[in-house]
């Protein structure tokens, strides 16, 4: 297959927030341009995204995975819901030797095992590390597990049975780990190559981070009780982010395989996968402090690129920070865009392959409009980038 990448750039504004905090509490922060601006990690974003996929159904369960040291506990459940009298120990038992003999390391973690000590049934074994598996991997581990009960020793022994626990693990992968990846630190033959990278979010301007003093009322003082219950501070600041990812489809394709469903083209996995990105990508937001600050938006402007040139980041546009002598960034911004990416695509890019969209939201985004075409709506978009995609896959390399 021939490589082929999609650029997703976004400009969105947030008022006042915290979004991703560093280890003081702080707003996290960077030099670019020689001046200070506003960041959200990648981690934080890409964290965001992930979660949106599942919290606005963007995809079926069967699709997805799940991230946790606890795999042996989510294992273990899967082992009971197959045959109900496997539970409790004997499930985590099946558990653990499963997860064991596909490669993942596991222990007791000492805080757990001291408080089993004291209250009772043993703890459940967890891995040393964060252990990404898909729910289809899952389900066969749990039905190897099933059929390891009669006797777990001899079961494993086999050396089909190790051959099969290994395949059940590091085939028929879900979407989300063929998007972002999967890193097994001592057992590297499970690793997966991410299909997508996702840059860390910054403010096209100098940003300064502020402090917010607030105080806490005791509703059961009396008026002669005077004073706060609790006082502290928060630091904050608002910022219009430019925000960026790129997707290696043909990535995503070869981390697919040949689908997750039999009954359906060899694309359309790869279609639908595309789109729950873009859409989850563009709409999903950090929620760090948001009960604290509310800060609900979407980005003002959105610029999608499939483009068989290697990926092209927009970043460069505000190397010079917006000055916002106009009384605000997005306008300044979008006018920056308009200028810049035709430029970079006329030194590096290739038009005949290069197909780009727009969702953009009122008049200071009016200049991006020559930029490609125009969608009305996020779902417009998606469903155009979707189809643009699948197109591509059906083309013979």
């Amino acid at each position: 297959m021939n490589r082929f990448f999609l650029d997703v750039h976004a400009l969105q504004t947030v008022p006042p927030s915290n979004l991703n905090r560093d280890d003081t509490g702080a707003p996290k922060t960077a030099l670019y341009g020689g001046v200070p601006r506003a960041r959200v990690s990648s981690q934080a974003w890409k964290r965001a995204t992930r979660t949106y996929f599942a919290d606005e159904q963007l995809l079926d369960p069967s699709e997805l995975g799940v991230r946790t040291k606890k795999v042996v506990e989510v294992l273990a459940e899967r082992i009971t819901s197959l045959d109900p009298t496997l539970e409790g120990q004997t499930a985590l038992t099946l558990a653990d030797e499963t997860v064991k003999a596909a490669g993942f390391k596991t222990e007791v973690p000492k805080r757990k095992a001291d408080a089993a000590k004291e209250d009772g049934p043993a703890a459940a074994p967890e891995a040393k590390y964060l252990v990404f598996l898909s729910a289809r991997q899952l389900d066969g581990l749990a039905r190897l597990a099933v059929d390891s009960a009669a006797d777990i020793t001899a079961f494993w022994k086999e050396k089909k049975n190790k051959e099969k626990v290994k395949e059940v693990a590091d085939s028929r992968h879900s979407v989300d780990i063929a998007l972002f990846g999967r890193m097994v630190a001592d057992a590297a033959d499970f690793n997966v190559d991410a299909a997508v990278q996702v840059a860390h979010a910054i403010s096209v301007h100098r940003v300064e981070n502020e402090s917010d003093y607030y105080t806490a009322v005791d509703d059961e003082n009396t008026d002669e009780e005077t004073g706060a219950g609790m006082i502290g501070t928060v630091d904050f600041n608002s910022a219009t982010l430019y925000r960026y990812a790129a997707l290696g489809v043909h990535q995503l394709a070869a981390n697919l395989g040949q689908g997750l469903r039999k009954d359906e083209p060899r694309t359309e996995p790869v279609r639908r996968a595309v789109e729950a990105f873009v859409h989850s990508f563009v709409a999903s937001l950090p929620t760090g402090k948001i009960n604290t600050f509310g800060h609900h938006t979407l980005p003002d402007a959105v610029i999608v690129k499939l483009r068989t040139t290697r990926p092209i980041s927009f970043a460069a546009a505000f190397e010079d920070p917006i000055s916002g002598y106009q009384g605000g960034h997005v306008r300044e911004a979008c006018d920056r865009l308009a200028a810049y990416v035709p430029e970079i695509e006329r030194a590096y890019g290739d038009a005949d392959s290069t197909s780009t969209w727009v969702l953009r939201v009122g008049p200071n985004t009016l200049k991006l409009a020559d930029l490609g075409a125009e969608s009305d709506t996020l779902g417009d978009l998606v469903t155009a980038v979707g189809q643009a995609v699948a197109e591509r896959l059906d083309k013979p390399a």
